[in-house]
């Protein structure tokens, strides 16, 4: 590996193999290898785990020996050669250390095993087995659950199996590299996520995981305004857009589409998101919409959500207006605790119903420094969670 010198704020070409696929993409200096082959080409068997190169659950095979991928730039693999986990083997031929970790149940809840798997797939190819001291050379990767007889069980096995030689490994890409960002080809060009790539197609065209959500949310919040001023918020895209919480409308795509950004700050963590939004659906009548929204940063964190609208008239003039979203999140913005991440979703959707309030009172947009800070809302969040850890505890002491 070459020293690579790239400026702070810069991104930099990185062409290297990965299962057996040459792949480019552009990328930050302090991106690294772990969180290009997770968030940029979906090869999520590498599993990050403590992200200090302790655990070992990140391992993979740079150029036919073991790393660990959290401690790597990925601008330090420039031309390297890259085997995760998904290279070992394959769905319809699994290499001989699978089949082992399989017979003498060498897994649990499987978050140790693809680092296991390829740190011993290093130590037979390596050519310095030692059954003596085969426990203290895989110490390397941590496990919590199975005690580590199974495994070392399976890596005797194949050891004995296979005297001449562990086989390599087949390199089994999946047919097309998905990342969190797009797709690949076999020479594959993976824009860094910025204002100017963002997890869309280049017509416009705005698409959601299928998977489950990361959180769902749905808050309903009473507003003064009636619904025909609501409405009229709502109608505007630009004005609802500035309603947001930290969001800007850059650009009017047409047909429904919207280019825009939107600063995220929770804790010490700032993310800039930059993406596009899409409405699906947008009934005057019974006064619902839904819009398909997603944007990435610089440093590989990605955003996809489900947006649900619907404002209904009460008795007393006021409006009912109802926010509900299925978020999906992946990279460093996902590693904040599913509870933590509601919690702020809710509070920024409460504040967007006080801005849709309000807007529709005045017949302006919000001004966009009104309203509280992302900061806040999160500090918000971590009280009113403190609050309720105390009511639960309060609510144990008197059973006792």
């Amino acid at each position: 590996m070459k020293p690579v010198h790239v400026a702070a704020d810069a991104t930099a070409d990185v062409t290297l193999g990965v299962n057996g696929r040459e792949t480019t993409l552009a990328v930050t200096p302090r991106t690294t290898l772990s969180d290009v082959l997770r968030d940029r080409l979906g090869l999520t068997g590498t599993h990050v785990g403590c992200e200090h190169g302790v655990c070992g659950m990140c391992t993979v095979l740079v150029d036919g020996e073991a790393a660990r991928a959290c401690l790597l730039f990925a601008v330090q693999c420039e031309g390297s050669e890259v085997t995760t986990v998904e290279g070992l083997g394959s769905a319809a031929e699994q290499h001989p250390l699978q089949q082992a970790f399989s017979h003498h149940h060498g897994l649990q809840c499987g978050f140790c095993t693809p680092g296991m798997l390829m740190s011993s797939y290093d130590l037979l190819a390596g050519g310095t087995y030692d059954e003596v001291t085969l426990a203290e050379d895989m110490s390397g990767v941590l496990c919590r659950c199975t005690g580590y007889r199974g495994i070392l069980a399976a890596v005797a096995d194949v050891a004995a199996t296979h005297p001449d030689g562990v086989p390599a490994p087949r390199a089994a890409a999946p047919p097309m590299l998905v990342g969190r960002s797009g797709a690949g080809t076999p020479t594959t060009t993976v824009p860094e996520p910025a204002a100017s790539a963002v997890s869309a197609s280049d017509d416009g065209e705005v698409t959601v995981p299928s998977g489950p959500p990361t959180v769902t949310v749905d808050v309903e919040a009473p507003l003064t305004s009636p619904i025909d001023a609501v409405w009229a918020v709502l109608a505007d895209f630009e004005r609802l857009a500035a309603c947001l919480p930290g969001a800007r409308l850059t650009a009017d795509l047409g047909d429904g589409r919207y280019r825009g950004t939107a600063t995220v700050a929770l804790g010490p963590v700032s993310l800039a998101f930059a993406g596009l939004a899409q409405v699906v659906e947008h009934d005057r009548d019974a006064h619902v919409m839904r819009v398909l929204a997603q944007g990435s940063d610089r440093g590989g964190s990605s955003t996809q959500a489900v947006i649900r609208l619907a404002a209904r008239a009460r008795d007393d003039g006021g409006t009912t207006l109802r926010a509900g979203a299925d978020v999906h999140l992946s990279g460093r913005i996902a590693q904040f605790g599913r509870a933590l991440a509601g919690d702020v979703s809710r509070r920024m959707f409460e504040q967007f119903a006080g801005a849709v309030d309000s807007s529709a009172r005045t017949g302006a947009a919000p001004h966009p420094s009104s309203g509280p800070g992302a900061a806040r809302l999160v500090l918000d969040a971590l009280r009113a969670r403190l609050r309720e850890l105390v009511r639960r505890g309060g609510r144990r002491l008197r059973r006792w």
